[in-house]
């Protein structure tokens, strides 16, 4: 089995990068025990308090944001990073070479009754007189990007990873705490009879939305001749690696509720990173209306409508919005 260092000292050619990778998982591997642990470790629970984003924190949001922060400052190559828990980004090391986005726990709602949770990273290079401190210095679009992924918490601990080569994953063997290669340059089929919503915001859709999933709901009668099934986890990092093993698409598109907002996730730390994934993988990620990472951010909490998966039926939900 071809360890996780192993595997990016023949993929990727920047040294300085793979150090990145590599101390991110050290980070990722202590939230992974902790989780595994569970109630014994006093990490259940709710932090009482809200984070940027105006949502109650869990108290594994505020450990796991502190763990990624710790690992981050003390890496020569990192000149700074923003998280979704925080309100604004921070200096690492001045003569760093890059920076790091990060959702510290996506799915948080679900730690309580033990679902699925992730960590989503997105790395992005900077420039020698770029200011850390500032938001513009962040402000790149998703085709930026060095590389991307995530690290699934669920029965076994996944690494998802590309750094523009294709997309990995990676298991973590807890005997010897090292992610080994379990699937080199996954494919995602491009149909699918899968599909993963959070129906309960219906009435808040545009109307091409509505549309569409009242056609997927329709079934072999209905205009798209197939029937689906429907998924729901409340966790993207599950939604997306369901979609990375055996295909399907997933939707958080616009709704009404907040019209100030252009979606429910977050651009920087979610969109971007998930579809470099999705695209790496032969799938495709968009807005409804254009690629995600050809949006140009202009805020590091910006969030953005999302539609990524199957390319067959990405292009279907588009041509519905055209």
């Amino acid at each position: 089995m071809q360890r996780l260092r192993t595997f990016l000292d023949h993929h990727c050619d920047d040294q300085a990068l793979v150090a990145v990778i590599d101390g991110l998982m050290v980070a990722c591997k202590d939230i992974a025990y902790r989780l595994h642990m569970g109630s014994l470790a006093g990490v259940l629970g709710s932090a009482e308090q809200e984070n940027v984003q105006g949502e109650c924190q869990k108290k594994l949001d505020v450990i796991s944001n502190d763990l990624i922060k710790y690992c981050l400052k003390g890496m020569p190559e990192v000149k700074g990073m923003a998280s979704e828990e925080e309100a604004d980004p921070v200096a690492c090391n001045p003569d760093g070479e890059f920076l790091v986005l990060f959702d510290p726990l996506d799915g948080s709602s679900n730690i309580d009754v033990n679902v699925t949770v992730g960590t989503i990273f997105s790395v992005l290079k900077a420039s020698a007189n770029d200011d850390a401190t500032h938001e513009s210095t962040y402000l790149q679009s998703g085709k930026q990007q060095v590389a991307a992924g995530y690290v699934l918490y669920g029965p076994s601990t996944l690494l998802v990873l590309t750094t523009g080569n294709g997309t990995h994953t990676f298991t973590l063997d807890p005997r010897v705490g090292e992610f080994f290669l379990q699937r080199e340059h996954v494919k995602v089929p491009a149909t699918t009879k899968e599909f993963a919503i959070n129906m309960s915001n219906q009435r808040f859709w545009l109307p091409q939305m509505q549309n569409y999933v009242a056609d997927l709901l329709a079934g072999e009668e209905g205009p798209l001749g197939k029937r689906y099934n429907m998924r729901w986890i409340a966790s993207m990092v599950a939604e997306i690696h369901r979609i990375l093993t055996r295909g399907g698409i997933f939707m958080y598109p616009y709704d009404s509720r907040e019209p100030q907002k252009p979606g429910k996730l977050r651009l920087m730390y979610e969109g971007n990173p998930m579809s470099m994934l999705i695209e790496q993988a032969g799938g495709k990620a968009s807005t409804a209306f254009e690629d995600i990472v050809a949006v140009e951010p202009t805020s590091i909490h910006q969030r953005v409508s999302v539609v990524m998966g199957s390319a067959d039926e990405v292009e279907t939900v588009i041509r519905y919005h055209a």
